[in-house]
């Protein structure tokens, strides 16, 4: 275990403390009674923070990573060597997706409590449970008022989907429910808990009154701002509207010497400048995207105003519901119509 920290400025007022991650298997001490570790993601972000809260004869994970073999042997290597053999008893849950909650059910047959929203906890549970040997026809109605390219969507058609018991442990009944305003103890400090929305509904963040340090899972990260998507279980949702709210609310407990603890990528201070970059960054592409659509477009024609790299196979759903989201707050502002076109898919045209 190693504290080495770097102090690393960057500009806009946004510094790294540490240069780099810790090694898989390793951890840095990142506040006391804190430590960083990170596990191996088999995906394009192909990393997850996790942080281990030191509670004297046992730890409090936030986060666990996914379920696989691969991971359980690094946290058979993590609990031996710096988690010093104190077992996990609680985890804490930022929001349900798999590489957040996927090893839970493994740490709860280890005698591990499951702390979360009742959100994350349901879909979680309903999820993992949920396993699809073919896309649904929910779906497939999706993919086609998207306007999915042809190719792709037949792709997705023959093949068995993706489900979150591919790399999620079974979760037993019973957790514990967080919820906005609570007040919880961990690592001998005092934390309030935050709820933010749009990356993932009930999104729990935890900020420490002691040392100014903010636990914030995937609500606010450094470098990248998380995938706000609209799903084919709600295809009418507004998570980009929810997820400006949140920012615009957290924006208001931010600053600058808070130390944030992200899901993914680096610790890093200068909230207040984070905030207002992650505000900034969808709203200019809601202004991009609204000149794109002085003709009629469908939502996967919005990925040139939208993203600013290439969009492949790797990173095509992901985009394609983040420009669903796109559209439907502008729907939800009055500053877009849509009429069906062919082949069923959404035509979308600036008011």
């Amino acid at each position: 275990m190693t504290t080495i920290a770097s102090n690393v400025a960057v500009a806009g007022g946004i510094r790294y403390p540490w240069e780099a991650p810790p090694e898989t298997g390793a951890a840095l001490e990142v506040a006391e009674g804190i430590l960083w570790l990170r596990l191996p993601l088999p995906m394009t972000l192909d990393h997850v923070n996790i942080y281990a809260l030191d509670e004297g004869d046992h730890w409090t994970l936030v986060d666990c990573g996914v379920y696989s073999k691969t991971s359980v042997a690094i946290w058979e290597n993590l609990l031996a060597g710096p988690l010093r053999g104190k077992p996990v008893g609680r985890i804490l849950l930022t929001h349900h997706h798999p590489d957040h909650v996927g090893a839970a059910g493994w740490f709860m047959a280890r005698g591990a409590s499951l702390w979360a929203s009742r959100t994350a906890w349901a879909l979680s549970r309903m999820l993992i449970l949920d396993e699809e040997a073919e896309a649904t026809e929910p779906a497939r109605a999706f993919w086609r008022r998207a306007g999915m390219d042809g190719e792709i969507y037949a792709k997705r058609c023959a093949e068995r989907p993706f489900n979150f018991a591919d790399m999620s442990h079974p979760l037993p009944v019973g957790y514990r429910r967080v919820q906005q305003g609570e007040v919880i103890t961990a690592a001998g400090r005092t934390w309030d808990v935050h709820v933010g929305n749009g990356h993932a509904p009930e999104h729990l963040t935890f900020w420490s009154r002691e040392d100014q340090v903010i636990l914030s899972g995937d609500q606010i990260l450094a470098s990248i701002s998380p995938n706000i998507g609209v799903m084919p279980s709600e295809p009418e949702a507004d998570p980009l509207g929810e997820w400006l709210e949140s920012c615009h609310r957290f924006a208001e407990l931010a600053r600058e010497d808070q130390l944030v603890l992200g899901g993914h990528k680096l610790p890093f201070t200068g909230a207040p400048t984070r905030m207002r970059q992650l505000i900034e960054n969808h709203e200019g592409a809601l202004k991009r995207l609204l000149q794109h659509l002085a003709v009629p477009k469908t939502a996967v024609e919005c990925f040139p105003p939208l993203f600013k790299r290439t969009i492949d196979g790797g990173t095509y759903g992901l985009a394609m519901v983040e420009a669903v989201a796109h559209l439907n707050h502008l729907l939800v502002r009055g500053a877009v119509t849509r009429d069906e076109g062919p082949g069923g898919a959404w035509l979308w045209r600036a008011v």
